[in-house]
């Protein structure tokens, strides 16, 4: 049976995302992250020709260069009326999804980095997609003789018939869909590649969420510390929507990064912290957040090497006793560091983060030597082989055959059956 869906994107997939939140929260929102100022809402002598609410804000302020540059910011809905300039307009899209027709034809649909070049007076008009803020930079061309014609509203049904796309046909399950749904994907893939988005759709959110006993919290962190390992913006916007939709709280979205820091290096994660905290502070929640270090400069060397001893029992007095003296420093840093500076830290209990880095250095590749010393502590902090294999399968769409096997086979080595 075809079923018809409203909800599917594999952001990573493809190089362009909306950075944007759903329109939910997007609608309740009266400012729109952006790289140039939102400005002030439009005044009533340009508002009138709006349907919705926009806002102005003017760039460019020496009167002698003769060269006008407003950023436009329209809220979800929100358009202009039919107008035409008598020297044309350039429009350069920033931020958001939006739309411009010109009289006569179809509508475009506009993303950042497009351009709009609209030639001397042409009919047209521009606007917000009903599900996304909106922004582009409004160049006047021709100054000197330039005037707008401001015409008739761009009714309801002209915007509706203008914006509305065909709903794709899919034969994604009925379990994909509500995976796809309860992960607060859109439909950009299926649009583009419908065979590619139904063929990986079924499988990543279907056939390999069957296996195992993980709960959706689980499910999103270790795919968002995969993400941050792949360094896949795509995908870690994809988690970090649907991590913030499910529940998850802002301080278990910032663990799962630190979690990734000493296994992957800061290197990788600064740049999704980043990301985060831009989107965490977009949706309400205030930096920093409270402290879950339980370690001081004095103390973290005595705890962490504890909680090593607590997971991986003596081994690690044999790695004390046998490292030469050149490379003691590196012991002592893998306990007052990893351990003592991370793996101590509240916010996320030890049985996630083990699992955590079990997700991280499958994710890796090549490092099977250290996947084998956590598939043990895994066990020892109370996951079960069933669990890490779960795991492996739930980040089997996102690393591919080869790292998953990998993955698998230690799990075999270090849990036989």
């Amino acid at each position: 049976m075809r079923t018809k869906i409203l909800l599917w994107i594999f952001p990573c997939l493809f190089f362009g995302i909306s950075l944007s939140s759903n329109a939910q929260t997007m609608k309740k929102e009266s400012a729109f992250p952006q790289m140039f100022p939102q400005g002030a809402e439009n005044p009533p002598v340009n508002s009138r020709y709006f349907i919705g609410r926009s806002y102005l804000a003017p760039l460019t302020r020496n009167k002698a260069l003769n060269c006008p540059v407003y950023n436009v910011t329209f809220e979800p809905g929100c358009r202009n009326n039919w107008h035409s300039h008598t020297g044309g307009q350039l429009l350069i899209v920033t931020a958001g999804r939006g739309y411009y027709q010109e009289r006569g034809k179809a509508a475009r649909e506009l993303h950042p980095g497009d351009v709009v070049e609209i030639a001397p007076n042409v009919e047209h008009w521009h606007g917000a997609a009903p599900d996304s803020w909106f922004s582009h930079l409004a160049v006047e061309c021709n100054p000197q003789t330039n005037q707008n014609s401001w015409l008739e509203p761009v009714d309801d049904h002209q915007y509706a018939a203008a914006t509305k796309k065909s709903t794709p046909v899919s034969r994604l399950s009925e379990e994909a869909l509500q995976n796809l749904s309860a992960w607060q994907i859109d439909d950009s893939l299926l649009r583009t590649d419908p065979e590619l988005a139904e063929v990986f759709g079924n499988f990543a959110f279907d056939e390999t969420q069957r296996y195992g006993d993980l709960d959706l919290k689980h499910r999103i962190l270790v795919t968002m510390a995969c993400a941050v390992v792949l360094h896949s913006e795509g995908l870690f916007q994809m988690t970090l929507r649907a991590a913030f939709a499910n529940g998850i709280t802002p301080t278990e979205i910032k663990e799962t990064l630190y979690q990734t820091v000493p296994y992957a290096g800061m290197a990788k994660v600064c740049d999704f912290l980043a990301m985060a905290n831009a989107f965490l502070r977009e949706n309400g929640v205030v930096m920093p957040l409270p402290s879950q270090s339980t370690t001081t400069p004095e103390s973290r060397l005595e705890k962490g090497l504890a909680c090593q001893k607590a997971i991986f029992g003596d081994a690690i007095d044999r790695l004390y006793e046998t490292s030469p003296a050149d490379q003691i420093h590196i012991q002592k840093a893998l306990s007052g560091n990893c351990f003592g500076d991370y793996v101590t830290r509240e916010g996320l209990d030890l049985k996630t983060r083990e699992m955590l880095t079990f997700a991280i250095l499958v994710s890796m590749g090549g490092c099977e030597p250290q996947v084998k010393s956590h598939i043990q502590a895994n066990q020892t902090v109370g996951n079960t082989k069933k669990t890490l294999l779960a795991v492996a399968t739930q980040l089997l769409p996102y690393i591919g055959y080869p790292r998953t096997l990998n993955a698998i086979a230690c799990v075999n080595e270090v849990i036989p059956e």
